[in-house]
């Protein structure tokens, strides 16, 4: 365990309070900050160009938890949440490139290599998997309570649109920003578990709890994989809106089954 690995678990703890804790218990959540606190003193008194990266995550983290991230999908909380996510996307990114001309965070697309079967056959995979085990946790936790309750077209093209864009907003922040920045100082699988630590938090505020990070985890552990592996966003996203738009039809069948009877065993 470095000076390093110690700075990121505090700032990972405190994303486990902010956005899981102190989502079940609303009282906890801001002690949420004393952890993200001494994991940035730890940081900048031990290394100061890890410190600078580290303090760039912090204060996207501190940004989000500054609204709630909770399934929502009125116009109000769409407006809000974009500019806040936009936020946290784009600043990282103007401050690594142009104040610290760092080139860390990209946004590969692998132009001109075509998708080998092997990757053909994932997103395959992807889908047959969530279309199993997708409706059988919404609907036998109740979990899709936490999304709101869609009764007309205007509702549907929003919570389509949120889900969408949120899972667009994932690979952009956990995988392109946070987890490129960690790698720059650690080895693969140690950003990549602390990636996922902060995404799986904030999955959970965002409505999958109850067993959710038992499918969560694997997900973004899988995720950075997959980045890593294929060095290209877009296809990277493609698995993620793969497995969002079961997410969405699991939702919709939660509260319409008769209207869409596309699951079975539920």
């Amino acid at each position: 365990m470095t000076w390093e690995a110690a700075a990121t678990a505090l700032l990972a703890l405190s994303a486990v309070v902010l956005f899981g804790v102190g989502t079940t218990f609303p009282e906890a959540r801001a002690y949420g900050y004393v952890p993200m606190l001494l994991g940035l003193a730890v940081a900048w008194s031990r290394n100061r160009r890890f410190a600078r990266d580290l303090s760039i995550i912090a204060a996207c983290l501190g940004l989000i938890s500054a609204i709630s991230v909770e399934a929502d999908i009125s116009w109000t909380n769409i407006v809000r949440m974009g500019l806040v996510l936009s936020t946290v996307v784009i600043g990282p990114w103007l401050v690594t490139r142009y104040v610290f001309a760092d080139r860390t965070i990209v946004f590969p697309r692998r132009r001109g290599r075509p998708w080998s079967r092997l990757e053909w056959g994932w997103l395959a995979f992807v889908v047959i998997t969530a279309w199993v085990v997708l409706p059988q946790y919404f609907l036998r936790t109740g979990v899709y309570l936490n999304w709101p309750p869609i009764t007309g077209w205007s509702e549907i093209l929003r919570l389509f649109f949120g889900v969408n864009a949120v899972g667009i907003w994932d690979e952009l922040f956990f995988i392109c920003t946070v987890f490129a920045l960690l790698r720059k100082h650690f080895p693969f699988w140690t950003a990549n578990v602390f990636t996922s630590i902060i995404f799986v938090s904030f999955l959970w505020e965002l409505g999958y709890r109850s067993i959710g990070p038992l499918l969560t985890i694997p997900f973004a552990l899988a995720q950075a994989f997959i980045f890593t592996r294929t060095k290209s966003l877009p296809y990277t996203i493609t698995v993620h809106l793969l497995f969002d738009a079961l997410v969405f039809l699991t939702i919709v069948h939660a509260h319409h089954p008769q209207a869409l009877p596309i699951f079975f065993g539920v």
